[in-house]
Parts: C-alpha cells; structure tokens; sequence
C-alpha cells in the first residue's frame, strides 16, 4: 500500500475507534509523536494509547486533505467540534514508522470536558 492509502486507512479505523486494527498499521518499533504529549514508542504503547484516547473521548476525523511525497503522507484533518490539525506518516515497507501530529490539546481537553493538567 501507498503511504496515501495507509493514512485513508488510519482514519477509517480512528473513526471506528479500533485501537487494534490502528495498530496492525504500525511497524513494531514505529513512534507516534503528537506535539502536545511525549513520543510514544512500539507498536503495543501506540495501541494502548490510542485505546485510553479513546475511552476518553468521542473522536472523528474528517479528512481535508492527504498529500503523499515519497515514503511520507502528510494528513489535514478536521473534527465535527471544530478542532483542526495535522498529522506527518512516515511509511517503510508498507507501515507507518513514524507519525508526528500537531493539534490544539487545551481546546480538545476543553470541547471533551476533561481535566486541563497543571503542569
């Protein structure tokens, strides 16, 4: 598959909130950096992390754009609340290795009525 097709797939499931099937698409050592919390690494802690994520929260990606370049995909997301971003897939030998995300988590925490940590 294609780094596009990879990403079209990482929504489908997202949107399913199937933490399992998000992490099939990841290659065992892949890392998953959103902006807004720490590196996350190895296909087992991206697949807890996106099951927390969502037993937190009702989420749906709504795809904007997907540009593909090379082994990487680069996807322009929104949400039905309003919350926009962006997320860099890097795709070897068919999955992802590495996703870099960039989104506002102050507002999201906000939108979801979860707790702002003091930090």
């Amino acid at each position: 598959m294609t780094p596009k097709q990879i990403v079209e797939r990482f929504v489908e499931h997202f949107n399913q909130a199937d933490a399992n099937a998000l992490a099939a698409l990841y290659a065992e050592d892949a890392i998953n950096h959103q902006v807004a919390n720490s590196p996350v690494k190895g296909r087992e802690h991206i697949r807890t992390m996106f099951q927390s994520e969502f037993d937190n929260a009702e989420m749906t990606c709504i795809v904007e754009n997907i540009f593909e370049d090379g082994e990487w995909a680069i996807l322009e997301w929104k949400d039905p609340l309003g919350l926009r971003g962006c997320g860099f897939f890097q795709v070897e030998n068919g999955k992802i290795k590495l996703q870099r995300g960039y989104w506002d988590k102050l507002s999201f925490l906000r939108m979801h009525g979860l707790p702002i940590p003091k930090e």
